[in-house]
This record gives C-alpha cells, sequence and structure tokens, in this order.
C-alpha cells in the first residue's frame, strides 16, 4: 500500500485559508508532545493567552485558543452568550455572516437580520435605524468578511449600542492582517482561527470576552448548550492555580499558535501589518495591468482577502486547476451568489509576500 501523504507537494496557498505555513510553525508542530496538564505545556498557554491580550490589543482576563477551527471558536461565543428571551441583530453580508445566522437558528434564537449587499459593507446609518427599532442584548458583526472580501466598518458600531448590549466580532480574517482594537472599538466577544494571519494549520483558534460578557456567561440561569465550549469549564482548565481536566487539548497544534504569536511578535504587529497592505497594492496594480479587476470599492477591500472579478468569458474552475496541477498555487473561487463571478486571493500571513505576488501574477498572464 502507498503513503499517499508522499504524493503532497509543497502548494502556494493563496486563497482564502488556509495560508501557507511558515518553517518556524512547522518547527513548532514537530516538538515533542507532552500532557494536556502538564506543566510545561500549561506555562507555554499562559505565554500564548498574553500575547493574543497583546496582539488583540486588549485587557480581558478570558482570553485564550479555543481547541478547534474558527468555527469552534464562532459557536464558542454564542452559545456562551445567548440565553432564552435574548434579542440579538446580526449584520449579514456575506457567507460568514449567514454562518452566525444559521448557529443561532440551532440555538432558537430570538433574532433580527440586517441585510446589505454582498460585495458591500454595512451602512451605518442603516445600522442606527435598526437599533433605534428595538432593543438589543447582543449584535453581532463580521469584521473582515472573507467570502467578499469587505471590510465591515466595526469601529464605528459601539456608540450606537445601549450600554447592556454585548457586541460580538467575527475576527477570522482580520487578526494578524488589519488593524484591530478590541479594548478601543468595545468589543465585548471576538473570535479568529489559526490558519490565515497567524500561518498555522486549522487547530486552535483565539477567542476573547470582555469582563461584561464574562459576567454573563458566569451568572447563566442555563447551562451552556455545548459542552465542549462551555467557557464557564474552560476557565477552570486553563485558568486558575489549580487547573480542572475539561479535555485533551491538541498539544502541537497549541505549540503551532504559540510560535505564530511568538514571530509575529517578534517582527511587530504594525509591521506585519504593513507587509500585508504593501503586497495588496503591488497585487491590486499587477491584476489592473492583466485586466483583472477588483470587486470591493477601494475604501472598504481586504487588503488579505482580495475579491477579484473574473474577466468574461475565462472558466473559473480551469483556470484554478491549472493554477493548482501546473504552478503549485492555490486560490479560491466565489460563494453563495459570487461562485463563478470572483477568485478569492489571499495574502495572509506567512503568504503575504511580494515575491508570491509576482509568481501568481506571472502564472494568471500565461494562463489568460
Amino acid at each position: 500500500m502507498d503513503n499517499k501523504l508522499n504524493n503532497i507537494e509543497k502548494t502556494l496557498l493563496m486563497g482564502p485559508g488556509p495560508s501557507s505555513v511558515s518553517p518556524t510553525v512547522y518547527n513548532a508542530i514537530s516538538t515533542y508532545t507532552v500532557g494536556h496538564l502538564d506543566k510545561r505545556f500549561l506555562d507555554i498557554m499562559d505565554d500564548t493567552k498574553d500575547m493574543l491580550r497583546e496582539m488583540l490589543k486588549t485587557t480581558n482576563d478570558l482570553t485564550l485558543p479555543i481547541s478547534g477551527t474558527g468555527t469552534a471558536a464562532m459557536e464558542s461565543c454564542f452559545v456562551n452568550l445567548i440565553e432564552p428571551g435574548d434579542k440579538i441583530l446580526i449584520v449579514e453580508n456575506g457567507y460568514f455572516g449567514s454562518r452566525m445566522i444559521n448557529i443561532c437558528q440551532r440555538l432558537n434564537a430570538d433574532m433580527d437580520i440586517l441585510n446589505f449587499k454582498w460585495g458591500e459593507p454595512l451602512v451605518i446609518n442603516d445600522f442606527k435605524a435598526q437599533l433605534r427599532k428595538k432593543k438589543y442584548k447582543l449584535v453581532a458583526v463580521v469584521h473582515a468578511e472573507t467570502s467578499t472580501g469587505v471590510r465591515n466598518p466595526i469601529e464605528e458600531i459601539k456608540q450606537y449600542l445601549d450600554n447592556d448590549t454585548l457586541f460580538i466580532v467575527d475576527a477570522v480574517t482580520s487578526f494578524g492582517t488589519i488593524n484591530l482594537e478590541v479594548d478601543k472599538w468595545g468589543i465585548d466577544a471576538v473570535y479568529s482561527c489559526s490558519q490565515k494571519g497567524l500561518s498555522c494549520p486549522p487547530g486552535a483558534s483565539p477567542v476573547s470576552f470582555s469582563s461584561r460578557a464574562q459576567n454573563k456567561i458566569l451568572e447563566r440561569k442555563s447551562l451552556v448548550p455545548n459542552f465542549y465550549l462551555d467557557m464557564k469549564q474552560l476557565m477552570q482548565y486553563l485558568g486558575g492555580k489549580q487547573r480542572v481536566y475539561h479535555h485533551t487539548a491538541p498539544i502541537n497544534s497549541m505549540y503551532a499558535i504559540y510560535q505564530a504569536l511568538f514571530d509575529l511578535k517578534c517582527e511587530g504587529l504594525d509591521k506585519t501589518i504593513s507587509r500585508h497592505l504593501e503586497a495588496h497594492e503591488i497585487l491590486v496594480e499587477g491584476l489592473e495591468i492583466i485586466g483583472i479587476k477588483m470587486l470591493v470599492n477601494k475604501d472598504y477591500r481586504l487588503p488579505s482577502l482580495n475579491a477579484v472579478i473574473i474577466p468574461k468569458d475565462v472558466d473559473d474552475i480551469k483556470i484554478r486547476e491549472s493554477l493548482l496541477c501546473d504552478h503549485n498555487i492555490e486560490i479560491g473561487g466565489g460563494l453563495g451568489p459570487l461562485a463563478g463571478k470572483i477568485w478569492r486571493i489571499g495574502l495572509m500571513g506567512y503568504s503575504a509576500k511580494i515575491s508570491n505576488v509576482h509568481k501568481l501574477l506571472s502564472a494568471l498572464k500565461r494562463l489568460l
């Protein structure tokens, strides 16, 4: 029997995620596995939480990596903060806003949805008008919509929320790639992932809860409807002096996110963000030369996730297959109403390099 792992060649990952993994992170993953209650591992987790606070620009005590992918981090925020009778507003202008809705439907949440066109940001005046109609316990918005390449102006939102409204933000594609200021922007619960801006394999995902959100969790009248993601129990496992077993953490995935945060801290968050922007600007300029236009208005484009309009009469799947098979480059296709209409080009973490941009542009020129 052939070992199929031997058939996997190195691929330049420039899609919506995962991004290419850095050599330092690969090396971290191969570090000896220890027990999930080993003091050495718990010390690493304590440092990981400290670095997460620094990079998220927060002092939130309840800040940690969830054992799971970004969807687990997303779900953890909703299952811990939603209780029966809570009125919730979700802003939807892409696939991952729709996923918020899907999760809340499964929780039988009392939910209103504020829709905007895919490829365009939320309109603050429409958002304000909705808030005047009702009072909400929770408001949830995607910061960087991975399906469209749109950056929603979440920094403007908190000023319009009631004092008792909790603000949930999806930072899956924004963390480590664009500015994100959890405390300054009044975010009460934020979640991300490891496989995009941090350039780790998927498996450990950051979350952070404000003191207000933490109090809501601790004062719940009902059990969190998900044992694995119950923050009350995770606080006892990854916080405090006496650690209590809850689950077996993915040790080597936690090594990876520790190393990625260590590398981010060494490079400097501001320099990392500038590197993403520089690579994005060179990509946009190069695409314009070969006749490919961007989907999103410049003021709300993500440097980390570039939604580009597929030229007329160009076969979406054929080009992406050729890039992968002939050039070992992966880019993504569109989702939902944008399927077959756009490509999604990721410039995230270790993949956000000018040399990678030139390699992709060169391949596209030959194929088009």
